[in-house]
């Protein structure tokens, strides 16, 4: 029997998503994504904060780049994967990501009144 490597996150985005083209024009996006749980220590509540680097490919990558934005609250299901790289120093480094299979903003309508308002603002107007 094989394993399941699967990924389900409910946070906000730490900041604006990153968008870059590789090779044959291929999109990805990163960004960090906090999770947050109160847990009880010593009889008080306290808050403790997870952050999770977020990748998103292709179209996906280029959907989110679009809608996403720090501080937006998302759900999002994945897989999760380390990956290997040389940094400068030719040192090698690890590191762990979630790549997304899928999101879906959250919240309530009026957190996204703002951006439609700058969106009408932004838009030419055709005479």
């Amino acid at each position: 029997m094989s394993g399941i490597n699967k990924v389900i996150l409910v946070g906000h985005l730490g900041k604006d998503p990153d968008l870059r083209y590789l090779q044959n024009n291929v999109a990805v996006l990163s960004f960090p994504l906090a999770t947050s749980e109160t847990i009880v220590k010593n009889g008080e509540k306290i808050e403790q904060t997870e952050w999770h680097n977020i990748v998103m490919w292709r179209g996906l990558a280029e959907a989110a780049e679009k809608t996403l934005k720090k501080g937006r609250l998302i759900y999002m299901e994945g897989k999760c994967r380390t990956r290997s790289f040389e940094d400068k120093n030719g040192v090698n480094k690890y590191t762990t990501e979630i790549v997304a299979e899928s999101f879906t903003l959250l919240g309530r309508p009026s957190d996204f009144e703002q951006d439609m308002l700058i969106e009408k603002k932004q838009a030419p107007v055709e005479e």
